[in-house]
C-alpha cells in the first residue's frame, strides 16, 4: 500500500496514493508512506530508486529485521527506527522496522505493518510536513516512543504492586515472572540504545553540516533526545528493581533453606551417638556383659538421656538451634 500526502506552494495539503508522485516539483513537498507486503516489493524498490535512494539504504530498508541506524548520503538522510507493531502492559512487544528517507521536499517511509506512530502524525491536524521532511520523520519517532513510554509507565505501576506482593509472599511462580520481564527489558534497552545513538548524531557537528538539517530543527531533536533518553532510564531502572527483587528472594529462599540444613544437621547429630550406643549393644554376640546387668538396660536409655541433653544445650548456647 503507498499513500501520500502532497504540499502545494499555497500551503494546502493532497492526499492521495502513488499518482500524486508525478505532481511533485521544486515548490511542493511530499509525504510518501509506503508499506511493504510481499507483492509490492519490486515496486517499492523501483520506486525509492526512481527517487535518488541509495542501493545499500534501500537494501537496509526493504529488510524486516535491522539494527536501527542514521545515515548522511548526498541525496537524502536515511534512518532506520524500529517502531511498533503490538504492546502490552507487561512489555511483550511485537517490533516494525521504520525506514525514512529525506531530502530537501521529500520525506519517505518504509515500514513492514501497521506503525501506531505514523497513524498519530498521518491523522494530526497540525502540517509538519510545511515545515520540513525532517520534522516529520522525527514527529512520527517522538509519537512512537510516545507509545512505548505509554506501556512502560503503566508496566512501572504494575511492578511497582508486584514489588510489595512479592516481598511479602513471594514464590517461583512470581520469581518465574520477575526473569520474564527482565529478559524484555534488556531487549528493549539495547533497542533505545540504539535510539539514543540516532538522537546523538542528529546532534552532533557532522549532521549539522547536512543540508537537510538546520537551526528549526534543534528544538525537534533535543525532545526526541530527551524522549529517547527517559525511556533507557525507566528500561534500565526495572531491569535494575527486578534485579533486586530476584537476588532478594534467592537471598532469603537460602537463608531459609540454611537454616533448614542446620536443623537437620543438629539432629542428625544428636542423633549419631544415639545410633552408635544402639548398634553397639544390639550386636548379636553371645558375651556382652552389660545385656545380664539388670539395671543395664535404665542405664542405657539414661546415657542416651544425658547425651541428647548435653547436646541439644551445646547447640543452644552456641545459637545453632
Amino acid at each position: 500500500m503507498i499513500r501520500t500526502q502532497l504540499l502545494d506552494q499555497h500551503g494546502d495539503i493532497q492526499h492521495g496514493q502513488q499518482d500524486l508522485i508525478a505532481q511533485l516539483t521544486d515548490k511542493h513537498k511530499i509525504w510518501i508512506d509506503i508499506e511493504l507486503n510481499n507483492n509490492n516489493r519490486d515496486m517499492v524498490q523501483s520506486l525509492l530508486t526512481e527517487r535518488g535512494c541509495h542501493p545499500l539504504a534501500i537494501e537496509d530498508a526493504l529488510r524486516a529485521r535491522h539494527p536501527p541506524k542514521i545515515e548522511f548520503f548526498d541525496e537524502h538522510i536515511f534512518i532506520l527506527y524500529r517502531g511498533v507493531l503490538a504492546i502490552n502492559a507487561d512489555l511483550d512487544i511485537t517490533h516494525l522496522q521504520l525506514a525514512f528517507f529525506v531530502s530537501g521536499n521529500c520525506v519517505i517511509s518504509v515500514r513492514h505493518g501497521h506503525s501506531k506512530g505514523i497513524d498519530k502524525v498521518w491523522g494530526t491536524k497540525q502540517r509538519y510536513l510545511s515545515e520540513s521532511p525532517l520534522h516529520v520523520a522525527l514527529k512520527v519517532m517522538h509519537a512512537s516512543a510516545g507509545v512505548y513510554l505509554e506501556q512502560i509507565l503503566e508496566f512501572e505501576s504494575n511492578l511497582s504492586d508486584m514489588e510489595d506482593e512479592f516481598l511479602q509472599r513471594g514464590n517461583d511462580q512470581m520469581m518465574a515472572e520477575l526473569v520474564s520481564y527482565r529478559s524484555r527489558l534488556v531487549k528493549l534497552r539495547r533497542v533505545f540504545n540504539y535510539h539514543t545513538g540516532i538522537s546523538d548524531v542528529l546532534q552532533s557537528e557532522y549532521a549539522l553540516e547536512s543540508t537537510y538539517i538546520s537551526p528549526q530543527h534543534h528544538h525537534d531533536i533535543i525532545d526526541l533526545k530527551d524522549r529517547f533518553d527517559r525511556l533507557y532510564t525507566l528500561v534500565q531502572m526495572h531491569y535494575e528493581i527486578c534485579g533486586d527483587l530476584l537476588d532478594g528472594y534467592l537471598s532469603i529462599s537460602s537463608h531459609q533453606l540454611n537454616n533448614t540444613m542446620r536443623v537437620l544437621t543438629v539432629i542428625t547429630a544428636i542423633f549419631v551417638p544415639l545410633s552408635f550406643l544402639a548398634g553397639l549393644y544390639g550386636m548379636n554376640f553371645e558375651v556382652i556383659p552389660e545385656l545380664k546387668w539388670k539395671y543395664g538396660y535404665f542405664i542405657l536409655l539414661g546415657v542416651m538421656a544425658i547425651i541428647a541433653i548435653s547436646l541439644l544445650t551445646f547447640f543452644k548456647k552456641r545459637r545453632w538451634m
